[in-house]
């Protein structure tokens, strides 16, 4: 009961923190208010005042909450799916990002970017409006599948492997979307170089819905697999003893990655490294313990790239930094140091 108590204290304190970097979020940007401030002209959109402007309710509505809700979900699950698999591989390394994940879900997304347009018209209206968002998902999976059969051998995973596979899916999926690059059309190119660079300028409800259903139905099935993962640390053989059905484990956790994954690259593009930011900083504190950093990661997740999402906003006003550039500015001196303090055992 005091480890329930501990955990949903730290929680609390991350949902406070959380509140306060929104409103700081919320209150960023050059548009001016006609001399009001932004939770004014908020509050009267919720109450539904008549006499609001059409240009304050769509700036205040459409585009600051929507990205900010947009920033929490996908910084949430991009985090949760970094520590999903990284207890899955019993590796600090294994992230989407860094094992191919994102490249085979950006791959398939540019595919369908270029030449969806050749198939679109046979495929049902449904499917047309999401046919991006279905692409990046089974690019993800297809990546995660590949990755998996290549780096594990008599229900061992080698982590070499695993790394060198995803450097050679990412250069695949690099150089096959550098193709598409080539023969793209204008609109198709500006679309791309969006999935490339990573932003959430493209925030909308619908696309906040849809997360907000994937990352509900993720998380039901993901975030009680805390104790499970942690019977994962002694090794596949003792967490059968334990009672744990390994094979189902691997699958649940593979395909929920995979829909996480394909899902945010499809709305964001490609936002590195979130994944690997926030498991390490939470293993630093809770060392490997799962029914921590499980549920601490789904919230440490949104505060991260909410933060990174408002800096992006904000350096270089009035235009905008993409949000994979300062993630993988972030990431990327953590990779190393991950590196080194693991080089022995790698």
């Amino acid at each position: 009961m005091r480890t329930q108590s501990k955990l949903y204290f730290y929680l609390t304190i991350g949902a406070v923190l959380l509140v306060i970097i929104a409103v700081l979020a919320l209150n960023t940007g050059v548009y001016d208010f006609e001399g009001t401030s932004p939770f004014k002209v908020l509050w009267q959109y919720i109450k539904g005042d008549p006499g609001l402007s059409l240009s304050n309710k769509y700036v205040i509505w459409d585009v600051r909450a929507a990205r900010i809700i947009m920033a929490i979900l996908i910084g949430s699950m991009l985090a949760v799916s970094g520590t999903g698999l990284q207890g899955l591989f019993k590796n600090p390394l294994a992230t989407g990002d860094l094992i191919g994940l994102t490249s085979g879900a950006t791959l398939l997304a540019a595919i369908a970017i270029v030449l969806g347009g050749h198939f679109k018209q046979y495929l049902p209206e449904a499917v047309q409006f999401s046919i991006v968002g279905i692409a990046a998902f089974i690019g993800s999976l297809l990546s995660m599948m590949l990755v998996y059969r290549i780096s594990t051998a008599g229900g061992k995973t080698n982590v070499v492997m695993m790394l060198l596979s995803g450097v050679a899916i990412t250069a695949i999926g690099f150089s096959i979307t550098g193709f598409l690059i080539y023969i793209s059309k204008d609109e198709q190119l500006r679309d791309l170089t969006f999935w490339n660079l990573g932003s959430l300028a493209a925030a909308t409800w619908t696309k906040n819905i849809i997360l907000a259903v994937v990352l509900i139905i993720s998380y039901i099935i993901l975030l009680p697999k805390g104790k499970a993962l942690n019977a994962m640390m002694l090794g596949e053989k003792d967490a059968q003893h334990l009672g744990i059905n390994v094979e189902k484990l691997k699958k649940q956790i593979i395909i929920i990655v995979a829909l996480m994954v394909g899902t945010c690259v499809a709305f964001s593009g490609t936002i590195g490294f979130v994944g690997l930011i926030v498991p390490y900083i939470l293993r630093l504190l809770f060392k490997s313990n799962y029914t921590f950093i499980l549920p601490l990661s789904a919230i440490c997740g949104s505060i991260l790239l909410l933060t990174a999402d408002t800096f992006s906003r904000s350096i270089v006003e009035p235009s905008e930094l993409p949000i994979g550039i300062l993630t993988a500015l972030m990431g990327g001196p953590i990779f190393i140091a991950i590196l080194i303090k693991f080089k022995k055992s790698l």
